[in-house]
């Protein structure tokens, strides 16, 4: 099992490990309910190192990640960061990625830990024997945390980071956080104020030692992968394996904004293109249980009517904000307008639910 540099932090932190995509990952510390309401309402320190990170620079850069990426990277400035897909011909997701803009023919590309190797083998073939594009893993080399909350800002500026106060939605700053120099990125997965650190793997144990004892006074706590993924659910933000695959298409997935046809061809664009002309059958919504219950991933979406199945659900839980079970899941497209019907089949029993528009925790204006 592969493990982040911060292992023996989380153990010193009482962090519970375990097995998340071949990584010993802590799932909590002091409860998942705990963490959640933390990060909503303080301040939590997750680690991120998990997550594979990819440099790719040189004066084809830019042109290559156009055509193995969804979005328009030209619509990118120097520090600025977009979500973005990496599709097959078919136009189905190997991976969802933020690319960030470093310098002008330099970008960094976060992919998730699951899908590390298959996306750096894939960017390998595609970039061939191309000599005007370089492409390193620096994802041992760099280590990634994440402090998101409502007083991330304050405690970041408090160590240093002053230069946060006017640092937009993603975008990105070099600086230093108790003298340790990083890459900072106002980005994260919980709908909360918050941003990511890329630090060098060798410092980020002292960084994280750091965080834990002055963010005390912020009311810190480390957060594990579970407050994490009940956080993003909130959100209605997709987990990759659950809410998409390769046979997942963005049209589907209800990401087609991160779908840019303006900009010429790239890697899937005419499978897409075909898929959008011909309408979208099946769509990616969000519903919440009229009554008291808990959807869970696999659980069969019912039609209200006939109670046959209709499609799954890919991602669930009980909403600590709401006290009600919420989730997401891929539903015929005459299902999928907000306000529509449609059966959970939790334990043999068909519980009502409703279609609403995501996310369903409407994050504050910072």
């Amino acid at each position: 099992m592969q493990r982040t540099p911060l292992v023996t932090h989380h153990a010193a932190c009482g962090g519970k490990l375990v097995d998340f995509a071949g990584w010993e990952m802590p799932i909590q510390y002091s409860g998942v309910l705990d963490e959640y309401h933390i990060v909503r309402s303080q301040v939590g320190l997750f680690d991120v190192s998990h997550m594979g990170r990819l440099w790719i620079s040189g004066s084809g850069a830019a042109q290559f990640l156009q055509r193995v990426t969804t979005n328009d990277v030209s619509r990118l400035a120097l520090s600025q960061a977009q979500y973005s897909m990496v599709c097959n011909e078919n136009g189905g997701i190997k991976d969802d990625i933020f690319v960030y803009r470093i310098a002008s023919d330099e970008f960094l590309l976060c992919v998730n830990a699951s899908n590390r190797e298959k996306i750096l083998s894939w960017l390998q073939a595609q970039r061939a024997q191309d000599k005007t594009i370089l492409l390193e893993d620096r994802s041992v080399a760099l280590a990634q945390i994440a402090v998101q909350g409502p007083k991330s800002r304050e405690l970041l500026m408090s160590l240093g980071g002053a230069y946060l106060e006017g640092l937009k939605l993603h975008h990105t700053c070099e600086g230093t956080i108790g003298g340790f120099p990083c890459l900072l990125a106002r980005t994260g997965y919980t709908g909360e104020l918050g941003y990511e650190i890329y630090i060098d793997a060798d410092k980020v144990g002292c960084l994280w030692d750091l965080l834990i004892d002055k963010g005390q006074a912020w009311g810190l706590k480390p957060a594990g992968l579970g407050a994490r993924d009940l956080l993003r659910l909130e959100m209605g933000y997709l987990l990759y394996g659950n809410d998409m695959d390769e046979d997942t298409t963005p049209l589907e997935a209800n990401v087609d904004w991160t779908v840019s046809f303006q900009k010429g061809l790239f890697i899937g664009s005419q499978a897409l293109l075909a898929k959008k002309q011909a309408g979208v059958t099946r769509c990616f919504v969000a519903f919440e249980l009229v009554e008291k219950a808990v959807p869970r991933h696999g659980f069969r979406i019912l039609d209200p009517v006939t109670s046959q199945p209709i499609g799954d659900v890919t991602s669930g839980n009980l909403s600590p904000l709401l006290q009600k079970g919420i989730g997401l899941g891929y539903v015929p497209a005459r299902y999928a307008e907000p306000g529509a019907s449609i059966l959970i089949e939790i334990r043999s029993k068909s519980v009502l639910a409703t279609v609403v528009k995501p996310p369903f925790y409407k994050k504050r204006k910072v």
